[in-house]
């Protein structure tokens, strides 16, 4: 790996806007040489295209482990979206929408209301510890790709695993940094119910608690996020890996942010593009076929937890790749150099003769 030569001002511990001093601009502005947002995410795509020898059991396993501990969403459970959104295309929109909008509604219905399945409190560790063991090992293999290693999956299951409570810790940390989000949920739910926003003076007060409440999660939750790639070194402590994170994003938020807003747009066009098409085609089938509807085949909840979890791999490299921009190596973003097979030429060959 080739490291780029670091400025003292980059490569020591910096602490901005931790006291009453003034923080000059030019203490805190630091450039890094990232490439552009599609660059990025086409990146991540490559690694695992290239290495879908090795991803692609990874993600078979997680769904099959996913299936046997957790479950999938009934097909009942998606029926009934179905027929909500038929009540819905009836009642309000008087029978307009078609295949398409259904679907659409349909695929929008399942995905905010977490529909993978209705889990229990035993299945919903079961699912964290699956999507915690799917980080730590995408994590694992593309560190080791990256750095001209050959690994197997079974290396990423064996190895991987050894910062798993640390990752746990630094997720609850995560948690905590986000309870003043939760607290503009519930508080809003409550002012809705209790007709406390119709006052434009409360509303606009409202307002600016929820916009000051939401800020301080998003820049608190800024660098803990990247704490979760830091923690997965083996012997890193929890603390520490979220103070190297805050270090680390110090003065690239902003860019940080621009970078997750960009991977939200990516997820949703992935799921449009998979599995919008999936539910579009479950509701040709069964109402070509009725007899279907009474077998309760799981095809379209199979497709979104095959997807998500090919996301989630997809999350993983996208995080570590930007990680690895900011400690500024150069090859993370080009790691399969694939050499020009040569031309074999049968006029070289009878020259030779």
């Amino acid at each position: 790996m080739v490291k780029n030569n670091k400025t003292e001002k980059n490569s020591g511990r910096i602490k901005l806007h931790r006291s009453f001093r003034r923080s000059y601009r030019e203490d805190y502005e630091r450039k890094t040489e990232t490439p552009g947002l599609m660059a990025h995410a086409a990146a991540a795509l490559r690694i695992i295209r290239k290495n879908w020898k090795i991803f692609l059991p990874l993600i078979g396993l997680i769904v099959l482990l996913y299936i046997i501990l957790v479950g999938l969403m009934a097909e009942s459970t998606f029926v009934e979206f179905k027929e909500s959104v038929e009540t819905t295309n009836k009642e309000l929109v008087k029978g307009r929408l078609g295949n398409l909008g259904r679907a659409g509604l349909t695929l929008i219905g399942t995905v905010t209301t977490g529909g993978l399945t209705n889990m229990n409190d035993a299945q919903k560790i079961f699912a964290i510890l699956l999507f915690l063991i799917t980080w730590l090992v995408s994590i694992y293999l593309t560190r080791h790709l990256l750095a001209g290693h050959k690994p197997k999956m079974r290396d990423g299951l064996y190895n991987a695993l050894s910062p798993l409570v640390s990752t746990f810790f630094v997720g609850l940390i995560v948690f905590i940094e986000l309870i003043p989000i939760m607290l503009v949920i519930i508080t809003y739910q409550a002012a809705i119910s209790t007709e406390f926003l119709k006052t434009p003076f409360y509303a606009l007060v409202y307002f600016i608690f929820a916009s000051l409440m939401t800020l301080l999660s998003v820049y608190l939750t800024s660098s803990s996020i990247m704490g979760l790639i830091a923690v997965s070194a083996p012997g890193l402590y929890p603390l520490t890996a979220i103070e190297t994170a805050r270090n680390l994003v110090a003065g690239r938020r902003i860019r940080f942010l621009i970078r997750i807003i960009y991977l939200i747009f990516c997820l949703a066009f992935w799921y449009v593009v998979i599995v919008l098409p999936a539910i579009l085609l479950d509701i040709l089938i069964k109402g070509a076929f009725p007899v279907l509807k009474d077998l309760n085949i799981p095809f379209v909840p199979f497709v979104l937890l095959v997807v998500t979890v090919f996301l989630f791999v997809f999350i993983s490299i996208y995080f570590y790749l930007f990680y690895r921009q900011l400690l500024d190596y150069k090859d993370d973003f080009y790691p399969v150099k694939i050499e020009p097979k040569k031309k074999f030429s049968f006029k070289k060959k009878a020259a030779k003769k």
